[in-house]
């Protein structure tokens, strides 16, 4: 039995030979690079597309990837909207399950790159977490870099996520919560506000006052996920935080002790002399 997904991807294919956009089935199967025989055997209903499939029907014939999952909106991008849309590449292990790819500082470059091979994606580090929240949706992780979110986020801290479709982007992006934001050349860790409705624009926002906000323009934005967690850097036991704290107190008792001396030794110093003055007038 076909699944729901197959069914859009047939109705797609359908209004594609409607509008003759496509000659034929078979047209349509070489265009993306498939075999006819088994394009032939998903529109009778026996076996269910591919996510490979339908990654190359986006990509070649602007069908939305939106009313393939969801449903909603129309089967077909504008030339607007693909321009500024990417799909979104997942790893899966042996019983496609999928997993959580991670993104370091040195790949992050590549990420926010204009055209991302989907090789570059699965040859990155990928893991799993136990809890059911990860297991629906898909999920990535992001190093955090620089200092401009502390003392919320710190270098070397790692925040997991889950993707945020770009159709629910007006709607679904929360004020004053942390996002990564990909854009065309950049991986952020900000702080939002979101304007999308009235100006097409997000601000966003540092934890560290050092830095000021600023606005981001929706045209230029190419993922949003969504910080569920952060990973963070193992600190040293609390007996270990009390000894260093000890520490510092003996330290800083010494310092008082050694200045209050050399007050003392100061003042003896100008009562004689005041005394020899005395004496000597």
């Amino acid at each position: 039995m076909k699944s729901v997904v197959t069914q859009r991807f047939i109705n797609c294919h359908d209004k594609l030979k409607e509008e003759n956009r496509i000659r034929s089935s078979r047209q349509f199967a070489i265009s993306l690079d498939y075999l006819p025989q088994s394009l032939s055997e998903i529109l009778k209903g026996r076996r269910d597309v591919t996510i490979e499939l339908l990654r190359k029907a986006v990509e070649e014939y602007k069908v939305n990837p939106v009313y393939l999952y969801t449903g909603e909106g129309p089967m077909f991008m504008t030339e607007e909207d693909h321009k500024s849309f990417r799909v979104l590449t997942i790893v899966t292990n042996a019983q496609e399950d999928e997993r959580i790819v991670h993104v370091p500082v040195p790949a992050q470059a590549g990420y926010a790159g204009e055209h991302v091979d989907p090789s570059f994606i699965q040859d990155l580090p990928t893991f799993t977490l136990p809890d059911y929240k990860y297991k629906v949706g898909t999920h990535r992780a992001f190093d955090v870099s620089g200092d401009s979110m502390e003392p919320t986020l710190f270098e070397g801290d790692k925040v997991v996520c889950s993707f945020l479709e770009p159709s629910l982007w007006e709607s679904a992006i929360k004020d004053n919560y942390v996002y990564v934001i990909i854009t065309r050349a950049d991986v952020m860790v900000k702080r939002v506000f979101n304007h999308l409705k009235e100006d097409k624009q997000l601000q966003i926002v540092s934890d560290n006052a050092y830095y000021e906000p600023s606005r981001l323009n929706y045209g230029d934005i190419r993922e949003m996920w969504y910080v569920r967690a952060k990973i963070s850097p193992f600190l040293p036991s609390p007996q270990n935080i009390r000894n260093y704290l000890h520490e510092e107190i003996r330290e800083l008792k010494q310092a008082l002790a050694t200045q209050h001396k050399l007050l003392s030794n100061l003042s003896d110093s100008v009562e004689k002399m005041v005394d020899n003055g005395k004496k000597g007038g």
